[in-house]
């Protein structure tokens, strides 16, 4: 299973600037529109391992990872 989420991007002045929707605090800035698009991607897959090792961390010993489904 490969989630999807939700990029909003819009053009302001000379820059392309958005968001990932279903993630607080993915955003970039980019000159193209293009280059937004991968900064996103590089950005919410550099977050989602971040909270991934932070939430294995808070778990300890013991735990069980489940997937679910939205």
């Amino acid at each position: 299973m490969n989630p999807a989420y939700t990029a909003v991007v819009k053009q302001d002045g000379q820059w392309w600037i958005g968001w990932i929707e279903e993630v607080p605090g993915v955003n970039c800035q980019e000159r193209t529109r293009d280059d937004l698009l991968e900064s996103l991607r590089i950005t919410l897959g550099e977050a989602l391992e971040m909270n991934r090792a932070d939430a294995r961390k808070a778990a300890g010993k013991d735990y069980e990872e489940l997937k679910i489904a939205v």
